[in-house]
């Protein structure tokens, strides 16, 4: 009779590694999604992504106006 350590699926994993693989995965997946947001959140910082009441205005290039 065989045993579960033995025994693998159509991947080839057994139930050991499969849950292994999963917990990295997961793990990957959750530490590149807080990259996403914490990247998101300064861009949005930075510049909106929606235009406030001045509309799409580069406040970079009025302030520096004074150089022309």
């Amino acid at each position: 009779m065989a045993t579960t350590e033995n025994v693998t699926s159509s991947t080839g994993l057994t139930e050991a590694e499969a849950k292994e693989f999963h917990a990295v995965y997961s793990q990957s997946a959750a530490g590149f999604l807080a990259v996403c947001a914490v990247a998101h959140v300064l861009a949005w910082m930075w510049r909106p992504f929606w235009p406030g009441a001045e509309g799409w205005v580069m406040d970079t290039a009025q302030n520096l106006t004074f150089l022309a």
